[in-house]
């Protein structure tokens, strides 16, 4: 039995997207300690059997002293639980956790959930970013990525070399997200799904959302999400226009599949692999991304949905159309092969027994 400290940014990202690898884990009798900030996900964590330590990250801002308070709160706790093995996500937990775990000499497991905008982006940022990188990953077990373009990003910076790792991103749960039935061709219903963001591409969809109820009847929106930047009155003005319907952040991902025909994820953010593209295709659903890394991976075009232009409105509109004027059956044929991909692909189960070897490798 080892003691596995698994260390995030946010209740979700491990609840949502590594909730089997957690199961698995308890199920062999490894002892699961959970270090994230609170969230709602956290008390059905501990009900599954893991224990919790609190968490304090601010997850986007590279204020000094917040960062130092983060490095010291991990100094305290690895030292505390003494794990056998630290296993990170995102980029704060990868970096000042995986300092701590070279100072303490504890082996450590990190996954690159995705770069960051601070860290795709050249500049001052970008450079300290990769020295810090460079410092946490000296003695790293093993690092996963979830794209080829992240993992090539690390090996022309020399960080981690001879210690990646590729896997299908977080993967999906193909139980979980089964085929769900295919709703009626009276109306057409398009959602976005992610955090409210510039960079996750809501103005495009915004824009495009105007544009197409403005011309057919028939079409609706919707969007799902919490506002990680000021759009809360832009959405509510839309909404009470008719022109979208604001669900806010939905808790059963499933509920809002159901009703719609169509995931449209026009996103310019350095993304990992995108888990809204993988569990709208495996519920067979129909997706239109954007074509970057982390998005077209998942995106047979014309075949299960669509690639579209970064940050253009025009293009977007024009492939939605294109999804609009498609027969019904054509419609939701785009649907059944992206299930098919996910099928093929995508199973999450690769990703729990690429982590179990991992584990096992520990000693």
């Amino acid at each position: 039995m080892k003691k596995i400290l698994i260390t995030v940014n946010h209740d979700v990202v491990i609840y949502n997207f590594r909730l089997e690898i957690v199961e698995k884990f308890l199920y062999e009798g490894h002892r699961v300690i959970i270090s994230s900030p609170y969230g709602e996900r956290i008390d059905e964590l501990i009900e599954l059997g893991c224990e919790y330590i609190d968490a304090t990250i601010s997850r986007h801002g590279t204020n000094i002293m917040e960062d130092l308070n983060l490095f010291n709160y991990y100094l305290k706790t690895i030292r505390e639980v003494k794990p056998d093995v630290v296993l990170s996500f995102t980029i704060k937990p990868n970096i000042y956790g995986g300092i701590v775990c070279r100072l303490l000499n504890i082996p450590y497991i990190a996954n690159i959930t995705g770069l960051g905008t601070a860290v795709e982006e050249k500049g001052i940022v970008q450079k300290i970013s990769i020295l810090l990188y460079k410092i946490a990953f000296k003695k790293v077990n093993c690092v996963f990525f979830q794209n080829e373009e992240n993992k090539k990003f690390f090996i022309d910076n020399k960080i981690a070399i001879g210690k990646h790792k590729l896997l299908p991103g977080s993967g999906v749960n193909l139980k979980r997200f089964d085929i769900l039935e295919y709703p009626n061709k009276n109306e057409i219903h398009f959602v976005f799904i992610s955090r409210i963001m510039q960079a996750k591409g809501i103005d495009q969809y915004l824009e495009a959302a105007e544009y197409i109820s403005n011309k057919y009847s028939n079409v609706k929106f919707h969007v799902c999400g919490f506002c990680e930047e000021n759009y809360e009155e832009k959405l509510d003005s839309l909404d009470n226009k008719g022109i979208i319907n604001y669900h806010g952040m939905v808790r059963k991902v499933k509920d809002i599949l159901a009703i719609t025909h169509c995931t449209v994820h026009p996103t310019y953010y350095p993304e990992g692999l995108s888990n809204v593209l993988l569990e709208s295709a495996a519920s067979g659903r129909p997706i239109i991304s954007t074509d970057r890394s982390g998005c077209r991976e998942v995106i047979d075009d014309s075949i299960n949905g669509y690639i579209v232009m970064e940050k253009n409105s025009n293009d977007l509109i024009a492939k939605i159309e294109k999804f609009i004027n498609l027969r019904y059956s054509d419609k939701k044929n785009m649907g059944l092969a992206g299930r098919k991909k996910v099928e093929a692909e995508f199973d999450r189960q690769i990703v729990v027994n690429a982590y179990l070897s991992e584990i096992e490798n520990v000693r």
